[in-house]
Order: C-alpha cells, then structure tokens, then sequence
C-alpha cells in the first residue's frame, strides 16, 4: 500500500505537468491568435480559455482520476478555483507594484508560485472531490 506522502507527491508532479501542456497550448493560441490579427485581449482570453479546457481534462481524467466521471458542478468549482488562484497571484503583483517593485522578475514567480499552490489545494479538496456516498435509507422510491 502506497503511503499517502507518495501519493500525494505523484499528484503534484501530474498536476504540473498537466500545468506546462496547458501553458504550453495557451501559449500557442495566444501566439495564433496574434499572428491572425485578434489583438491581445481576445488572443490572451483565447490562449487562457484552450490552456482551462485542457487542464481541466487532463486533472479531472489523470491527476485527479478517481475511475469515475467528475461531480456535478466540477466545472464551475474549477472556474471558480482559477478566477481566486489568479486573483491572489494578482493580489501579490499589486502589492509588489505598490511598494515599488517594478518591472521585477521573482514579483511575478511569487505570484506563479502562490497560484500554483492555491489552485492545486483547490483542485485537490475542492473541484475534483469524490461524490459522497449514496445512503440507501435516504431514499424514497422503492
């Protein structure tokens, strides 16, 4: 039997692998979508929308496989773990701006770093959770 320590390491390491496919894609459309004149809004919200639909693909069926089809309401708890994730990493980047750390690297890998460990502990306890047991005795049809 697997110790949980081991378990749990194997899913971070699927989980960031499944974070640089879904970066690599994101890019790519992003790059696509530039080069066929789409302007970098709609390119970026393009290349981050293809980079979500993959990751959540790839964590619902590999990182996060349970055997079975992901709960009702998973993508919704996905979007809404990403939208928070993000959010913080961008909480981090105005508070480096507003203390007048500019145009600095590790800013935005402090930022990476911590939407990384909250969309994992999202993704892990929150969005792709099993379904709780059916309890027989709840139900009415018989």
């Amino acid at each position: 039997m697997r110790s949980n320590r081991t378990f749990e390491t194997a899913r971070i390491v699927r989980f960031a692998a499944v974070g640089l496919l879904n970066t690599a894609l994101g890019y790519t459309i992003i790059l696509a979508a530039l080069w066929f004149g789409y302007g970098d809004i709609v390119s970026n919200s393009l290349g981050y929308a293809g980079g979500l639909l993959l990751g959540f693909i790839l964590n619902s069926r590999w990182t996060f496989s349970s055997g079975q089809r992901p709960r009702q309401g998973a993508v919704f708890r996905y979007a809404l773990s990403f939208t928070l994730a993000y959010g913080a990493n961008l909480a981090v980047i105005s508070t480096a701006l507003s203390i007048s750390l500019t145009h600095n690297p590790w800013v935005h890998l402090a930022g990476i770093c911590v939407y990384s460990v909250l969309f994992y502990l999202a993704s892990s306890r929150f969005v792709f959770v099993p379904a709780p047991p059916r309890n027989p005795s709840n139900d009415t049809s018989s």
